[in-house]
């Protein structure tokens, strides 16, 4: 039994089964040749020079960015103006994962900014641990230090280790500009030769990106998850990070397994070492909201109600359909989906309620007539259990109009159906 893993708008095919898994336009600009973040270019930055042209180019638009290099070039050397702008670019992106004043602050590398834990996870993740009575972590695989800040926040003294020379740098020089150095210690060297004894807690962050990209086999993991479990059972407590995605089957007996969300968005699962074995839990940032799992059966099919509910994608991905569906005295739409259906509009964290007005069998013609007929110009679309795209959908609709609706495209009871309805007010 497979549960479509996909929310709002999504047009990427996925499933999930509930015992196992419930489940834009770019505008391109000329850019100046930043390079890649090395050693050389890495250190300039941190001299008086460096910090001045960081300050000077920190809000440039990539549309700029040739013209302010070609300037710059005349008065500073050619490659600390590219390790300048390359660092002015990176910022800018990683202010969607940190703080915007922590991000303005700190240093980061391309694949640093790209793998990096949310400020909010990491944070949601550092206070649990102060909660356990943790004091110290040895942070392996520490990137540029986004965990070890959240943890020195939190007051816990941390070991952060990597073995990249540029990535440790980095993390060292972030550690300063914060503020941090009293509570985190960078050390480069290989994790695996590591001794995490003398620490409270391990926290393991392994790469999950090769030279080819995303890495989906665990033990293709930089160092393999079963290292990293390894060190976990030898340590007090400890915290491991992985992929969402993970099969509920490879998690190991000893741990607790908890998917995390931020704004709606499944950011990241971690495996909890030393807290409840077997727990199986879904926490929603910000918050946090935490539903424990309970071992409930998978939820009954039932007919379509006046409502239905749209689970959050960590609930999905820690299979606790089931529990959201009890509490809202629900059913399934369909064995293989993950849309809840209900008669009464309740309140919950854990899924978002729609109203539904029309149940229609799939049929596009019939979905034109009806959206022109109540006016229809804002047209969002939802799929699970469908094979259509959703903006393929909206270009045959062509919705005109000064209303708005939301569609899913689904199955119900087995059967490729359009609901019609819009966001349920409380």
């Amino acid at each position: 039994m497979s549960y479509g893993s996909h929310g709002a708008g999504s047009s990427q095919p996925g499933a999930f089964a509930p015992g196992r898994h419930l489940g834009r336009t770019h505008t391109v600009h000329r850019l100046a040749d930043n390079g890649r973040v090395n050693d050389l270019s890495f250190a300039s930055l941190l001299t008086p020079e460096g910090r001045a042209l960081l300050d000077e180019v920190r809000d440039t638009a990539p549309a700029r960015e040739l013209a302010v290099a070609t300037r710059l070039r005349r008065e500073h050397p050619a490659e600390l103006v590219s390790a300048a702008l390359g660092q002015a670019r990176l910022r800018q992106r990683a202010a969607a994962k940190f703080a915007a004043e922590d991000a303005a602050r700190m240093f980061f590398t391309p694949n640093g900014v790209e793998q990096s834990t949310r400020a909010a996870v990491a944070t949601h993740r550092a206070l649990r641990l102060r909660e356990l009575g943790v004091t110290s972590v040895a942070d392996l695989c520490c990137g540029i230090g986004g965990d070890a800040i959240a943890l020195a926040r939190a007051g816990i003294r941390v070991l952060a280790v990597d073995r990249d020379p540029l990535t440790a740098a980095v993390a060292r020089a972030n550690a300063g500009e914060l503020g941090l150095t009293d509570l985190i210690e960078v050390r480069e060297a290989d994790v695996t030769e590591v001794d995490p004894g003398p620490y409270d807690a391990v926290f393991v962050d392994p790469a999950r990106r090769g030279g080819r990209g995303r890495v989906f086999d665990p033990e293709a993991y930089s160092p393999p998850l079963s290292w990293a479990i390894g060190t976990a059972l030898a340590a007090p407590r400890a915290a491991l990070k992985i992929a969402p995605g993970i099969p509920h089957e490879a998690i190991p007996a000893e741990a607790e397994a908890e998917w995390i969300s931020d704004g709606g968005d499944v950011k990241e699962a971690v495996l909890w070492f030393g807290t409840e074995p077997g727990l199986v839990r879904a926490t929603l940032l910000p918050g946090p909201r935490v539903l424990r799992g309970r071992g409930l059966p998978d939820p009954a099919v039932r007919p379509l109600g006046r409502y239905l509910y749209e689970p959050d994608g960590a609930v999905i991905r820690a299979h606790l359909v089931a529990e959201v569906a009890q509490e809202l005295d629900g059913g399934l739409v369909d064995e293989t989906i993950a849309y809840v259906t209900a008669d009464e509009l309740r309140p919950t964290p854990y899924a978002t309620a729609y109203e539904i007005t029309d149940q229609l069998p799939f049929n596009v013609k019939k979905l034109r007539v009806l959206l022109r007929e109540r006016e229809v110009g804002i047209l969002t679309v939802k799929k699970r259990g469908s094979a259509v795209e959703p903006e393929e959908l909206r270009k045959k609709v062509k919705p005109h109009g000064p209303n708005s609706a939301t569609v899913f495209l689904t199955r119900v009871a087995g059967a490729p159906t359009m609901l019609i309805g819009h966001p349920a007010v409380p």
